[in-house]
């Protein structure tokens, strides 16, 4: 039994396996050392997650709704299309909840762009997110505070097996970083701050932080537009395909998270690779030393108590992308 925050956490198999060297109970500790910098991330956005019971070398499902939870873990009711009703999301507000999902084996966890807090750019928007979906659209959960950029790279190494996706490549993540640094580029000469971090699998995951002004739609279709602009400075690197084997070669600039409901991996969020990666915040003037690996469950808390969080107050750096549209325009 953990107390935690004065909440009581039942925990068990703490010494179950769940990457290769790597139990619940080290999983535990991590959440525990970067609560502090994690749940700022997490706040007031709705969760799901991946759980792998037995480890990342047995099966693995996603879970978004939860029947049985503690008293302290916090909801959101949000309109569901595809049922018909309103459903009960997770909300992670607090370490014992962080610290449950860990329990549970949620080895990966994701949130929505779009968050239920007021901000100062959100009085305006509506709060029933489960009335109906025309409720829900007029909603905070309909205007994301982020564009969102992966740069998925689809350069092989030649050890994949026939089929497999491509696996993490130095010289591949080396261009991905080059395009990470072109795209930071192109949205400061619109005056625009982006934010990079390790997707602690083989690519790069950037966030734009922006005015609630725009809804999922029309966030999505800039990033698309912003995704032709870099292609075409980059033909014989960056696609926009959808199929995966029109991508090979190339880095994938993913623009199609931009959609309500659709997420990456939460900044700190452990990743299902065999040294147990994170996803990891970075300064700019730390990417180009970076490397996916280097960024662990038992590296990243000494990382972070020395150096602090460097996409802490993100959502300070909004930027009011109509304005600066339309003075581009």
């Amino acid at each position: 039994m953990l107390r935690v925050e004065g909440h009581e956490l039942p925990v068990s198999n703490l010494d179950k396996p769940l990457w290769p060297g790597r139990t619940k109970r080290e999983l535990l500790i991590y959440l525990a050392s970067v609560g502090r910098w994690m749940l700022p991330h997490l706040a007031g956005r709705p969760v799901f997650v991946t759980r792998w019971p037995n480890g990342i070398s047995g099966k693995s499902f996603y879970q978004k709704v939860w029947d049985d939870r503690p008293a302290f873990v916090e909801t959101v009711s949000i309109w569901s299309t595809d049922n018909g009703e309103a459903r009960d999301y997770l909300l992670c507000a607090n370490l014992a909840t962080l610290l449950w999902l860990g329990q549970q084996a949620a080895l990966e966890l994701h949130v929505w762009f779009s968050s239920i807090l007021v901000g100062r750019d959100g009085r305006s928007l509506g709060t029933r997110y489960g009335a109906s979906e025309a409720a829900l659209e007029k909603s905070r959960l309909n205007y994301p505070d982020f564009m969102v950029f992966d740069l998925d790279p689809y350069v092989y190494s030649g050890r994949e097996a026939k089929g497999e996706e491509p696996e993490l490549y130095r010289p591949a993540f080396r261009r991905a970083r080059r395009l990470a640094h072109d795209l930071r580029e192109i949205a400061g000469s619109l005056g625009l701050e982006v934010f990079v971090k390790t997707s602690g699998r083989t690519g790069l995951h950037l966030y734009l932080p922006i005015r609630r002004r725009f809804d999922f739609g029309e966030v999505r279709a800039m990033a698309e537009t912003i995704g032709r602009h870099l292609r075409a400075r980059h033909p014989r690197d960056v696609t926009l395909e959808w199929a995966v084997e029109r991508r090979r070669g190339k880095i994938f600039f993913d623009y199609n998270q931009n959609v309500r409901g659709k997420s990456l991996a939460a900044a700190f969020s452990p990743r299902r690779h065999p040294l147990a990666t994170v996803s990891m915040p970075l300064a700019w003037d730390e990417l180009d030393d970076a490397y996916p690996t280097d960024f662990t469950l038992a590296t990243v808390p000494d990382i972070m108590a020395r150096r602090g969080d460097p996409w802490a107050g993100i959502l300070d750096a909004k930027g009011d992308l109509e304005a600066r549209l339309a003075r581009a325009g």
